[in-house]
């Protein structure tokens, strides 16, 4: 076997598995169970609708049509109103920003724009 082609059957395996590790769900089922996410990386697709950030963190909503799930990035800034991105993370119950609290709620672990 050639290092070339062991090297794309890497790339496949890699691609492979991290697809099977990251799920694109809805954010309607989510909703509807999030105790079923919670611990699970999951990722989603949307337009964003709200956003709060300061000083590099933020939430921000996300929604794919099926409802309305908040962001929280904690490691860079929040994408503006209208963007369209895919979000990939962990569901947690609850997350405190700025006083306000915010329920089922996707920590931001990667994102790219949609």
């Amino acid at each position: 076997m050639t290092a070339k082609r062991l090297c794309y059957l890497a790339a496949v395996l890699i691609m492979g598995l991290a697809m099977v590790a990251c799920e694109r769900q809805k954010i309607g089922d989510i909703n509807a169970d999030p105790g079923r996410f919670l611990n699970k990386e999951v990722g989603v697709v949307g337009t964003v609708t709200q956003s709060v950030g300061v000083l590099g963190k933020g939430v921000y909503q996300v929604d794919d049509g099926t409802g309305k799930l908040w962001v929280f990035a904690n490691s860079r800034g929040v994408p503006s109103k209208g963007a369209r991105v895919g979000v990939k993370g962990h569901i947690l119950p609850t997350v405190t920003f700025l006083g306000i609290n915010y329920a089922t709620v996707l920590q931001e672990s990667g994102r790219r724009a949609g």
